[in-house]
Parts: C-alpha cells; structure tokens; sequence
C-alpha cells in the first residue's frame, strides 16, 4: 500500500530499523549535518531530531540515504520500477486484438495515478496570514562557509504562463529573513524557464510560486526527476506510488500543492529583482560561487499540527543525494534504451557526483557507433551536464569501477579515442572557463575495427578455464580456504 504521508513513511523507517530518534537537542546550525554526514558514510540510520535547537518542529533527515531506505520509499527496487516503465514501453504498439485487449487493464492502471484536485487536506491544518515567520522552522545551516541558512529538500511549484502546466522542482531556497529567500533556479531548469516566459509576456510584475516541504516519499522524490519539460512530477510521483497525489489549491494562489505535505510556504517572486545568494557547500563537495537569483516573498504559511521538517544535506560524496540519483539511474534506463537501444548499462559512480561522470556499456555493431552514444547522451535533458562519458563494450560491467578502470585504460589510445565538445554545463561546475558554458570529453573505450582505422589483432582477456575453475573450487574448499 502506498504511503499516505510522510509520517506514515517515518513509522515504516522505525520499524525497520532504518530511523533513530534523538531526544536531546542538537543545533540545526551545523550540529545536524555532522550527525546525518558521519552516518550516511558508515551506512548509519535515518535521523529524527525530536528538540532541534530553538524550535518545537522536529528535524527528519537522511530518510533516503541507503539503498535499503530508497527501496523502502519506492516499495520496489529500482530495477522492478524500471521494469514497469519497460512494460509501459511495450504498451506503445500492441499487436492484433489480443495485444490491445491485454493492455487495457494497465491503461486502467494508469488513469488512476493522474493527480487528484481536493478541496482541502492536512496541509490546510494550520494557516497563518498575518503572523507567519520561517524562523519558527529549524532551517539548517549545514556548512561553515554558507552563507546562511537553506531550504534543502523543497517541492517548489510554477505554472508555465504559455500553457499553464504545472512543473515541481527541487531548488535550494536562501532564507534572507523571516519572510524572503533566495530561489535558486539554475539558467537550465524548468523554474527558471517559466520565470523568463512570465518576464517575456509582461502581463505581471510577479509570478506566483509555492514551496511544498515534506509528503510521501515518492512526492517529494518526484521533485528531482530529470523529466521533460511540461511532463507533470505529480503524475509521475502517482505511478511511482500507485496512487493518485492529491492536490489542494493555495490560499493566496490558484498553484495547488500536495495536500498531505507538512509545510507550505505560499508566495511570489518580483519579476527582475534579484539578489546574492550563497555561498553553499554543494553536492559536488566544494562550496558553490555566490551569484545572483530572484527573491521568493512569502505571503502564506500553511502546515499541518505538529509539522515534521524533512530536510537533506549534500557535500563531499557518497552522501543521501547519491542513493537518489543510484535510483534515477536504473529507473530512467529503460526510456534511455528506448532513445539507444544500444546501450546496456549505465553507471554513475559517487565520485563522479552525477554529472561529472557516466560509464556506458553498449552493444556496438558499427564503427563509430560509441561518438554516436557519446554525442546522443549529451543531447538527453540534463545528460547533456556529462563532463566525462566513458562507452565500453557490452562485457564490460559498469558498475564495477575497478572493472572499467582497468579496460578503459587498456583500451585507448588517447589521441585517437578522447573527443571534447563544448556545450552546455552545470551552473555549479567552478571549473568551466564561463559560467553554465565549457567543454566535455568523451573515451571511446569499445574493442576497435577494422573499420575505424585498427588492423591490428585485439587480444584476448585472459581468463581461466571453467574446468580448471570448478576443480580448484573443490580443492580450496578441501584445503579449509575461504
């Protein structure tokens, strides 16, 4: 059964073994992320903060960083979700009447995970107009040199002034005091999208927009998803719960947010007035530049009783952002196979921090067919962020580092199989030598043909025999090796 809310998913998380509660105050000024980074990288527990510092809101944190805690939240592994998608895939061109009477019970299926407009919910508990203050939530200041404290795991809501769909995000949120924040919407994300489209129509001086923090895993998961512009998060956090989300209209806004979040923070952005934001101790494990971004005024705070604050911490990997982005990874293959149905696996290791590196393993059948993944890839939504592709051979496993290190290596000669491109790059890489613009490099690591100008003979992988295998396998067992 899905989760009705996000405390239905902490009482799952207890019961597991997968939460600790703390009882004792702890300073969500930087006291909060030493306890969630000394866990999340000794494979420790989810944490409740039941007297954070100052305020009567308890602090939950690291509810998604482990795989076992990404399972939970999804009630499936990665890989079974995928395989949903696949079949979802499968469903475009049914064969004969036997294929399209087949596919109507999951069409059913479908329809009941659009999301649900209700007239009211649990968020509507409590609903301040006049007497609203963000500093009645423990808001943390994760790192020393940020430059204060941050909103980390929001669901921030917009509307496309062109069409008028719905798009959720998760962008960082600067408190500058009780009632303002920054909004971090990167130059590439959809929010920030939609804030140039409201500019450009002139209609407004202001866009409303609405800050969702905590909900049901899978509605919260939703806001990071690299889905395709004007495709809905909500319905998509439906068929990854198996349930409709609901829905509830603002107060002061006609933005609807997920009725069973536990805090929400109504209000609008000033179209042209912007303001420094940061520095803050990002996902890449360096502290992102301070630059420029819209102010969010706050005109509503509505919450439930007794509110939980869900909130995440990122920095120096692995940390909980990596399991999400692990299950981004197996989730999303199948509709990257659908665009290549060459490739076979991809991999994202922790150090490569997402976008820094991504191992592809490919069926390849012509020459140059790996530069064809490379350059496809980095015309994928935020794939096009990959600073590093690496493409090897089917027979290569991706998720062994160690495995593609080895053979890559052995593989290349690098002036001929390393190309760089310039693009497009994340708005938080130091490095580029202009911001949001810099270069990328691709290896092709695949067995090299005839074809691509090699004629020399590619040797074999040495390897034992299976025989000789399976007779020693007897031998060190009687031998009393482990």
């Amino acid at each position: 059964m899905p989760y009705d809310d996000l405390r239905d998913f902490v009482r799952a998380l207890e019961k597991q073994g997968e939460l600790k509660r703390v009882p004792f105050e702890v300073d969500p000024h930087l006291e909060i992320t030493e306890f969630a980074d000394r866990s999340v990288k000794h494979g420790g527990p989810a944490f409740l903060f039941e007297k954070p510092k100052g305020s009567d809101v308890p602090v939950l944190i690291n509810a998604l960083a482990s795989a076992a805690r990404m399972e939970l939240a999804l009630e499936a592994t990665p890989d079974e979700v995928a395989g949903r998608i696949a079949e979802l895939i499968e469903m475009r061109k049914p064969e004969g009447l036997m294929g399209k009477l087949k596919m109507l019970p999951k069409l059913a299926d479908l329809a009941s995970v659009f999301p649900k407009t209700v007239s009211s919910g649990p968020c509507k508990d409590v609903i301040e107009r006049r007497d609203y203050s963000l500093d009645k939530f423990p808001i943390l200041h994760c790192w020393p040199q940020d430059g204060g404290r941050f909103i980390t795991l929001p669901m921030v809501f917009s509307r496309n002034p062109d069409t008028g769909k719905r798009n959720c995000g998760c962008y960082r949120l600067q408190v500058f005091d009780e009632r303002t924040t920054g909004m971090h919407w990167q130059t590439h994300k959809q929010g920030a999208e939609h804030y140039r489209r409201m500019a450009a129509t002139g209609k407004s001086s202001r866009m409303d927009v609405a800050v969702a923090i905590g909900s049901d895993p899978c509605t919260m998961y939703s806001a990071i998803l690299p889905l395709p512009p004007d495709l809905d998060e909500m319905m998509l956090a439906g068929f990854l719960r198996g349930k409709a989300v609901e829905m509830v209209k603002c107060e002061t806004s006609d933005i609807e947010v997920p009725a069973n979040a536990e805090i929400v923070l109504e209000g609008y952005v000033e179209l042209g007035e912007l303001r420094r934001e940061g520095p803050f101790g990002d996902h890449t494990g360096f502290y992102s530049l301070e630059d420029d971004y819209p102010v969010f005024h706050l005109t509503c705070v509505t919450h439930r009783k007794n509110p939980i604050y869900a909130t995440t911490i990122v920095g120096p990997p692995p940390m909980e952002d990596f399991y999400m982005g692990k299950a981004i990874e197996r989730i999303f293959l199948p509709l990257m196979r659908l665009q290549l149905p060459e490739i076979r696996d991809v991999s994202m290791p922790a150090e490569g921090i997402f976008h820094n590196l991504i191992l592809v393993s490919i069926r390849k059948s012509y020459p140059g067919q790996a530069r064809k993944v490379m350059h496809a890839i980095w015309g994928l939504g935020q794939a096009m962020f990959s600073k590093c592709i690496v493409v090897v051979d089917e027979d290569v496993n991706v998720q062994d580092v160690r495995e593609v290190a080895w053979k890559a290596l052995n593989n290349i000669d690098p002036e001929r199989d390393i190309q760089f491109v310039l693009g497009p790059v994340d708005s938080l890489d130091h490095s580029s030598r202009l911001p949001n613009y810099g270069s990328k490099m691709g290896v092709d690591a695949t067995k090299k043909w005839p074809g691509e100008g090699f004629t020399r003979p590619w040797p074999d992988v040495i390897r034992m025999s299976d025989q000789v295998q399976k007779r020693v396998d007897e031998l060190w067992k009687k031998a009393g090796l482990r």
